[in-house]
């Protein structure tokens, strides 16, 4: 695109495909980062709940979430990726437009059960919806754009967020769910517009209620393994968002003003990095390759964090700004190599359901980090930070045997190529038409659909 430095054109996907995913990745998390952004308001002000009621509740949707991931990953596979993907978009903006009529403890419990049902069952379809449809070429390079997307959709919303706070109006802020359910309906709507992946049309033929023969993904010890220590690799994020701005605050003499540009560097090099570190992964050997790149990245940043501790003024500021930095690094390395694991160990016959296992098994591999974390930091200081370091290289190390047994799994079971059918080069009737792989020859790569980097 003449005109734009290539740092910005980057920025653009490069297929017609990749950049209708990347618009809907910019509606859904616009939207709901407007909420996100006034949550905490919304719910103590305007719903009248104390902050315990809504750990309660978040607590009750998680559970929920985990307990749904698995029969809804199935029943993705049974429905249609793209069919569930808008239905679920469209149940997100129910529960949005159910917020403002929401004035109880109980009341907001059932929607926020309601969300994570949603959510869960959303991620399953979006991510088997994306590998179905792209070639496999296509596959990382276009999740790393919607990755990018996310982050600038979720600045968008903080954005409007902030300018609704500063009316300081609970009428105003009662009603901002209303525009997040409008943004999920328009998600919904253009979901329905994209093409057709393989797997619908073999719903549409009754092909997908067929029992499929071989073994699931429940007894795909490699993948179930894959997705626990995939699940550790992730908890940078509790590094990012939890521990380091809980050290900052009580550990080190930075002053507290420093959280928000920490929270705005990680953003930026999220909106801007993803398509560059995802070229780094071409197949299973480059996606490890990438695991030790995070895994050192992480490492550092334990180190850097921890002697803040002893440091004062300015190098203080510095190094607690650079420990974030590098974390953020170890996030983007994993994010690439958290795709290609997706891509090309996942049976694409079932892919709706190997995401629920990833989503059981990952949530097992890092639902116990925020408080393990926090407590090694806060109670054992430099001794807590190489033990949170350490649980990540053994995470890295785990990671080799698990994806070599997924893939001796795959190898043996999945269909020969890959592939559900041969790549298609149209959607259904009425479909916009899709790439082919030599439409495609021309884009680097071989990353919900990234998945989502803010919760609930």
């Amino acid at each position: 695109m003449p005109g734009l430095p290539r740092f910005l054109t980057r920025l653009i996907p490069p297929t017609p495909m990749s950049r209708k995913l990347a618009g809907n990745s910019i509606v859904f998390a616009s939207g709901e980062g407007t909420f996100l952004t006034i949550s905490a308001v919304f719910l103590t002000m305007v719903v009248g709940l104390s902050p315990g009621q809504v750990g309660v509740a978040l607590t009750l949707g998680g559970i929920a979430e985990f307990l749904v991931a698995y029969p809804s990953g199935r029943v993705v596979d049974v429905v249609g990726p793209k069919r569930m993907w808008a239905l679920t978009a469209l149940g997100q903006g129910i529960g949005f437009a159910a917020l403002p009529f929401i004035d109880s403890f109980v009341g907001y419990i059932c929607v926020a059960i309601w969300f994570a049902a949603m959510e869960g069952s959303g991620s399953a379809a979006r991510n088997a919806y994306v590998l179905d449809v792209l070639p496999s070429t296509e596959r990382v390079e276009t999740q790393a754009y919607m990755y990018s997307s996310l982050n600038i959709g979720f600045t968008a919303g903080a954005g409007l967020g902030l300018l609704a706070l500063a009316f300081d109006s609970t009428t105003l802020l009662r009603w901002v769910p209303i525009f997040t359910a409008g943004m999920m309906v328009l998600n919904a709507w253009r979901i329905a517009r994209l093409p057709q992946a393989p797997h619908d049309l073999r719903v549409a033929a009754g092909e997908a209620r067929v029992k499929h023969t071989g073994p699931g993904p429940m007894r795909n010890i490699g993948w179930m393994a894959t997705s626990f220590f995939n699940g550790t690799m992730w908890t940078n994020q509790v590094l990012l968002h939890t521990v380091i701005p809980l050290w900052l605050v009580v550990s080190t003499d930075a002053p507290h003003w420093l959280l928000a540009w920490l929270f705005a560097t990680n953003t930026v090099l999220c909106i801007f990095l993803p398509p560059y570190t995802a070229k780094f992964v071409r197949d299973l050997r480059t996606a490890m390759q990438m695991v030790w790149v995070s895994t050192a990245f992480f490492f550092v940043s334990c180190l850097i964090t921890m002697a803040t501790h002893s440091t004062v003024g300015l190098i203080t500021v510095l190094l607690v700004w650079l420990g974030h930095v590098t974390v953020t690094g170890a996030e983007l390395f994993i994010s690439a190599s958290s795709w290609s694991f997706q891509a090309e160990l996942m049976d694409p016959r079932r892919r709706g359901e190997y995401q629920g296992v990833q989503d059981v098994f990952g949530a097992l591999g890092s639902r116990w980090a925020p408080a393990a974390f926090t407590f090694l930091a806060m109670e054992w200081g430099n001794q807590g930070w190489l033990v949170i370091g350490g649980i990540i290289v053994l995470a890295a190390i785990g990671l080799g045997p698990s994806t070599r047994a997924a893939k001796r799994f795959a190898d043996e079971h999945f269909p020969a190529g890959g592939a559900l059918v041969p790549e298609p080069s149209a959607g259904a009737a009425g479909a916009e038409p899709l790439e082919s792989p030599a439409t495609a020859a021309g884009i680097a790569a071989d990353p919900v659909a990234p998945d989502e980097r803010r919760s609930r």
